[in-house]
């Protein structure tokens, strides 16, 4: 099974930065298959407080019958896009150890074209 490099894979986390929403390009599909996955069960996931214009990050529990924990504490993002950042680097964290820290309006590579 691919495991995410943080490092050389980073020009695929610029990628969705840019365009979280949308066509992603095979290499970048390949690391969001991997990020949508979690062994325990338990799913980080966006969830809509007002349609089309607030959502927050929850938590999915292994047992769907179980309600989806609201991380009230979290940001409240007013842009599907910011949502959809913040969701995968909530993921990316998770699965290589490494934080994300950048807005999505901040570029993470100097030369920021993938």
């Amino acid at each position: 099974m691919y495991k995410i490099d943080p490092v050389k894979d980073l020009p695929l986390a610029e990628e969705f930065r840019k365009t979280p929403v949308g066509h992603h390009s095979p290499n970048l599909m390949r690391v969001l298959n991997l990020l949508r996955y979690d062994p325990s069960g338990y799913q980080i996931v966006l969830v809509t407080l007002v349609p089309f214009k607030e959502w927050i990050l929850g938590t999915m529990p292994p047992d769907r019958d179980e309600p989806i924990v609201l991380h009230s504490e979290g940001e409240l993002f007013t842009t599907r896009e910011d949502a959809e950042w913040a969701v995968f680097c909530t993921r990316w964290r998770a699965h290589t150890g490494h934080a994300i820290s950048t807005t999505r309006d901040v570029p993470l590579l100097e030369d920021s074209e993938c």
